[in-house]
């Protein structure tokens, strides 16, 4: 997931100018102060190496992964790339397929609404049906990895719990709120072959790729 702290949607004012490039300069200002002030990567990154981030379109993000089955040395040296690869682009999660790996795992690194941050990862996960009385609705702005760029307002639930594996195959529960639950909800999402734009209305989808073309075009131009 990428950060969306601090992040406007996009969209059009009355004149038709694109609100992604005028809020663009003060996206790019809140993720430099972000970064400066993020503490220390988790230790798997100094083992893993970053690879490059799949984008929407591409097969491996549109269909369920496959359970990992395999408690291993290559299922450790994974977990490592990918917290490589998420702190290479900035994301606060990121999910197998987002490097092109069809596994269902991913990782995360990610405060709370309170400020607590939370590491670590999940294999396999179970995004657990909440009881009517927990589930309580947040709308806010919400980014991710494979679409770079796009920020549009999605209303999740505002605490979630995962259960599943750690990379030895132990049974673990995970608990969210706030922000980070929708970390776990968007990690998992991406393990079930979908991605938060599926979640929009088709304005909101069309906004947000279009959003991320407009992104693009900017790094283009600026390399």
């Amino acid at each position: 997931m990428a950060d969306a702290r601090d992040q406007a949607v996009g969209g059009t004012d009355a004149t038709g100018e694109s609100e992604t490039s005028r809020t663009f300069e003060v996206s790019e200002a809140a993720t430099e102060a972000r970064q400066a002030e993020r503490p220390e990567p988790a230790p798997e990154a100094a083992r893993g190496t970053a690879r490059p981030i799949t984008r929407v379109g591409e097969p491996v993000l549109h269909r369920p992964c496959r359970r990992v089955t395999a408690f291993d040395a290559e299922l450790s040296a994974l977990i490592d790339d990918m917290f490589a690869s998420m702190y290479a682009a900035d994301g606060v999660g990121l999910a197998a397929n987002q490097i092109g790996v069809d596994a269902a795992v991913f990782v995360y690194d990610c405060p709370d609404d309170e400020g607590v941050r939370h590491v670590g990862h999940v294999v396999n996960p179970v995004l657990e049906e909440l009881d009517p009385s927990r589930r309580r609705l947040d709308e806010a702005p919400e980014g991710c990895l494979s679409v770079p760029g796009a920020y549009e307002d999605l209303a999740r639930p505002d605490y979630a719990v995962v259960r599943g594996q750690d990379r030895d195959g132990r049974e673990i529960v995970v608990e969210g709120t706030g922000y980070f639950s929708r970390c776990l909800q968007h990690e998992t999402d991406h393990l079930n072959g979908y991605l938060y734009i599926d979640r929009l209305s088709k304005r909101g989808r069309r906004s947000a790729l279009r959003q991320m073309e407009e992104h693009l075009a900017k790094a283009d131009a600026s390399s």
